[in-house]
């Protein structure tokens, strides 16, 4: 039966007299229905003094560690100029942005926008697959997952604070305040510099340093409009104190008085 007199379509793949070398995404699925990009990774076309390259799986329903092995084996095997090796790389890339929404899901209370925490993170996936062996029998996820997390940590820590302070008293401040929240619900009040001290391990000047330092977080603008509850009149700056030297001459004054 035709495509023209049919109601019936017959799904086969178009057959071309002359494959191109280079291919995308649009090349390798023309001419399929209800295949998807990750289903549908293309062969390279053999060379003649190549090695031969891994065969892909031939089930539509693969997992993705099984498929993201296969790519990566299939990578490792190409040229690095390669268009080929590009698309590979790029599909790595997408098959495994779950995994960064999964990270990134662990930093949704911090007042930056989720979309980029997720690019932050997808930057770590990269590096992850430019740098994963996936002969030393470790799974990509495991190997992943400190780098994606590394990359967001980073970049909050880079970004997040308004005055730079040393990393070891950032990460004192969040131990702090993992602490005194359990501490608090144990001993249904807040805990004291050397209850913290005992349960980090660290000395209470330690702990003096990291609670202070949580006020360099957010930092106000000296030309901030005054709260409407204090009137609503005047800048920041115009209401902080200054020290007056005529008040030393007050006090002389007063006692030199008979």
């Amino acid at each position: 039966m035709s495509a023209d007199q049919g109601s019936s379509k017959v799904l086969t793949p178009t057959k071309s007299e002359a494959a191109p070398k280079e291919f995308d995404a649009l090349d390798v699925l023309d001419g399929f229905e209800g295949v998807t990009a990750l289903e549908a990774v293309p062969s390279p076309a053999p060379e003649p003094a190549a090695e031969a390259l891994p065969a892909m799986p031939a089930t539509a329903n693969i997992d993705t560690r099984t498929l993201s092995r296969s790519l990566f084996l299939r990578l490792a095997a190409l040229d690095e100029n390669s268009p080929e090796r590009a698309y590979v790389r790029d599909t790595l890339i997408e098959l495994n942005l779950p995994l960064v929404r999964y990270a990134a899901a662990r930093f949704r209370s911090r007042n930056e926008p989720m979309e980029d925490i997720v690019q932050v993170g997808t930057i770590g996936l990269i590096k992850a697959i430019d740098r994963f062996d996936c002969e030393r029998g470790v799974e990509f996820p495991t190997f992943a997952m400190p780098t994606v997390v590394g990359e967001i940590k980073r970049f909050f820590r880079d970004t997040s604070w308004s005055v730079r302070v040393p990393r070891r008293l950032q990460e004192l401040r969040l131990a702090l305040t993992k602490a005194s929240d359990e501490l608090s619900q144990k001993l249904d009040r807040s805990p004291t510099v050397t209850e913290l001290a005992a349960v980090l391990g660290v000395s209470e000047e330690d702990v003096v340093d990291g609670l202070a330092v949580g006020n360099a977080y957010t930092a106000s603008s000296l030309d901030s409009p005054a709260p409407e509850d204090d009137g609503g009149e005047g800048s920041l700056a115009d209401r902080l104190g200054y020290e007056d030297t005529a008040l030393e001459g007050v006090e002389y004054r007063e006692s030199l008085k008979p």
